[in-house]
């Protein structure tokens, strides 16, 4: 890929005073905040939301994104977990959540006088099932990946060219994603699923890891190619860890790790 690409992205920002950029702890958003700086200077903000399905290691890189690039960041902090329409988890349970968050954006905008707030979705987010950015649009924020023409592997690509840290960070989502649609989001769910996953790094060094709750059975998700990993020994340490934060019984997932797989509703 040319870098003519990033020089669109950047670009794209030129007919901007100030904006905002919704910021996660993500490789898309960073290249969003990385290209909007470049443009802007000090005139781009990054607002990160630090809600209950944000986990830590997700605000941490968040931080460090925002200290690599320079730009300014700014904490939403707020409890979707008071949102009956987001708790209640059915299938549009993003959208809920994408839409108080925009809501909670626009006051910042507001605060600051800023026209423009911008994210990270890109052209391969349009072919999933994404009610989120619905209600994105809905409260008028852009996609400068989208109207750029980015994919994830460009995204990764000039990412990396530049310099951030995260070009090959795996891809990841709020912790309620990990709970099936139709069982209740609590705040004891989103913590059990968090430790849960932050002890099966630890232990077993794979990157990319899901916890999915199914009622307090813990079903372990990771690249198949990771599967191997879990020898008895390894399950067992892992089980009794898990048992102890509140996992009732610990699976492998053995059709492996993929987006979405538990969006259907369950009883």
């Amino acid at each position: 890929m040319r870098m003519s690409k990033l020089e669109s992205l950047i670009d794209w920002f030129d007919d901007k005073k100030k904006i905002i950029v919704a910021l996660s702890g993500g490789v898309d958003s960073a290249l969003v905040a990385y290209a909007a700086f470049q443009k802007l200077g000090t005139s781009a903000i990054a607002a990160t939301a630090d809600y209950k399905t944000l986990s830590k290691e997700e605000l941490d890189s968040a931080k460090q994104i925002c200290s690599e690039i320079g730009i300014t960041q700014i904490l939403l902090d707020y409890n979707e977990l008071e949102n009956t329409q987001f708790t209640k988890n059915d299938s549009n349970r993003c959208f809920h959540c994408r839409l108080e968050l925009g809501s909670h954006l626009l006051t910042l905008a507001n605060e600051h006088q800023i026209e423009t707030i911008v994210d990270g979705t890109n052209l391969d987010d349009l072919g999933d099932y994404r009610p989120g950015i619905t209600a994105l649009k809905k409260n008028g924020i852009r996609h400068p990946l989208v109207e750029t023409g980015f994919t994830k592997k460009e995204i990764r690509y000039t990412a990396k060219a530049v310099g951030l840290s995260v070009f090959d960070k795996p891809s990841n989502s709020c912790l309620a994603s990990r709970i099936p649609w139709g069982q209740k989001v609590t705040a004891e769910k989103l913590t059990r699923i968090e430790y849960g996953e932050t002890i099966i790094k630890q232990i077993t060094k794979i990157r990319q890891v899901r916890v999915r709750d199914f009622n307090g059975s813990a079903k372990i998700e990771v690249e198949k190619n990771n599967i191997p990993i879990f020898n008895k020994a390894i399950i067992e340490e892992i089980s009794n860890k898990l048992h102890l934060i509140g996992f009732s019984a610990v699976e492998i997932d053995q059709d492996g790790y993929r987006p979405g797989k538990i969006n259907v509703i369950v009883d």
